[in-house]
């Protein structure tokens, strides 16, 4: 495959050996480039050589540059190529319990390993052939998975992908080859907890010293699952037995491995009631972004923020909004920091999510409307404190295409955005800017 070049960064190594935007790259240090991947590998040497074609003339440069350092050439698109989409039908898939009209970029399914080495993303390998695992292998590429489970029949079933079991086998051929993983288990009452959770974690300890961590999560169910594979939720008795079964591995893990190795996301802990572990017991935090270990990281960071700071310099008075699932959580930090500073009153509001419907408890999934309709009226002070993860990144719209000004204007509130952290989140309540 050939990509045509669409800028050249001035001052890059590219430029400066006379590469234009237009030309179309053929091969680097004599190998095909496929997709970014390639490119970035071959071109990571400190001697290149770029074939290319500019219009009717064949070109071959040759340059130094420092190893590892970008040539400075930029494609129509990231992945120099198109982004794979999804070839499952999960039984828990978010994306199929979505409404209709929403936009359209909500509803494309992404499962391009390519976006795993560069993004972060979890892939279920069912996009992939040997030849992937191969280069994955010669690349020496990190990888996140979407396991869910490691029993091949049961694999098909929650995937509706009759080679989702076989490509369990990828996992094992990345390990023996020293290829780091981060996994994931979407877990489902009744189908994949249990005793097929107990073969899933003693099959991905087998992997050991490869597997860096694993994160398990709770299905997701919104009220669209018409015609879709009946699951239920858990509650506070079967929430409680996962964490008991994982915590008997981690106990297991840990004496052998030096590492827990499997967490259960914070909301396990929420629905099963019990209380959070303490820092030491979320390691590194290596499945954050996974909602491991979130609640005691935000907690531990206000903490401590809470001990630096000073109090406002005027009677403040703000709000937060925030899903079911974290408000009692929430609502203790705002009572910590009133304790303190007695001419600061902060509110907190619990938002059902009447959009995707009321189990789907977590702030990041709520939208302006619901914001709108349950908040007015209200009594919010100056500002409005909602986390960032309502918000689509680098912009200000909701996910059902309300933007923040108009939100302002509804409630006549001005909005402030927090981190997901326990300093922006002190800083918001008191004012800092």
């Amino acid at each position: 495959m050939s990509a045509e070049i669409t800028n050249v960064i001035a001052d890059s190594p590219a430029w400066h050996h006379g590469v234009k935007a237009g030309d179309i790259l053929v091969s680097v240090n004599g190998h095909k480039i496929s997709d970014v991947l390639d490119y970035m590998y071959y071109s990571s040497e400190s001697m290149v050589t770029l074939a290319l074609k500019r219009g009717d003339k064949h070109i071959i440069l040759k340059f130094p540059k420092n190893e590892y350092d970008d040539l400075g050439l930029e494609f129509e698109t990231f992945l120099m190529d198109k982004k794979l989409s999804c070839c499952n039908k999960c039984v828990f898939c978010f994306i199929d319990q979505m409404p209709p009209n929403m936009r359209k970029t909500l509803y494309f399914k992404d499962d391009d390993a390519r976006l795993s080495f560069l993004q972060g993303n979890y892939v279920t390998l069912t996009n992939l052939v040997q030849k992937d695992i191969d280069r994955i292998i010669e690349m020496k590429l990190n990888i996140n998975v979407s396991v869910h489970t490691t029993n091949p029949e049961l694999r098909c079933l929650m995937m509706h992908n009759r080679f989702a079991g076989e490509k369990i086998a990828f996992l094992r051929q990345m390990a023996d080859a020293g290829i780091s993983m981060n996994c994931q288990i979407v877990l489902c009452p009744g189908l994949n907890d249990g005793d097929e959770l107990r073969r899933t974690l003693t099959d991905l300890g087998s992997l050991m010293p490869n597997v860096n961590s694993v994160a398990i999560v709770p299905v997701g169910l919104t009220k669209f699952r018409e015609g879709l594979y009946p699951l239920t939720l858990f509650n506070e008795k079967t929430a409680g037995e996962a964490i008991d079964i994982i915590e008997g591995f981690q106990q297991e893990f840990l004496e052998k491995y030096g590492t827990r190795l499997v967490f259960p996301s914070d909301e396990f802990y929420l629905i099963a009631k019990r209380p959070l572990h303490d820092a030491d017991f979320y390691e590194e935090y290596p499945q954050y972004e996974n909602g491991v270990g979130m609640l005691r990281s935000l907690y531990d960071e206000f903490e401590s923020a809470l001990k630096l700071s000073d109090p406002p310099e005027d009677q403040r008075e703000v709000s937060i909004a925030t899903g079911a699932a974290a408000f009692g959580f929430i609502s203790g930090l705002a009572q910590m920091a009133e304790q303190k500073y007695k001419n600061l009153k902060c509110r907190v509001y619990k938002i059902v999510n009447d959009f995707f419907g009321e189990t789907i408890t977590v702030a990041g999934l709520l939208t302006a409307q619901d914001i709108m309709a349950q908040l007015k009226d209200k009594p919010l002070g100056t500002e409005l404190l909602l986390t960032k993860s309502m918000i689509m990144r680098d912009s200000d719209i909701f996910l059902d295409d309300i933007t923040i000004p108009q939100v302002e204007e509804a409630l006549g509130v001005k909005i402030r955005l927090t981190d997901n952290d326990g300093f922006s989140l002190l800083d918001g309540i008191l004012g800092v800017e």
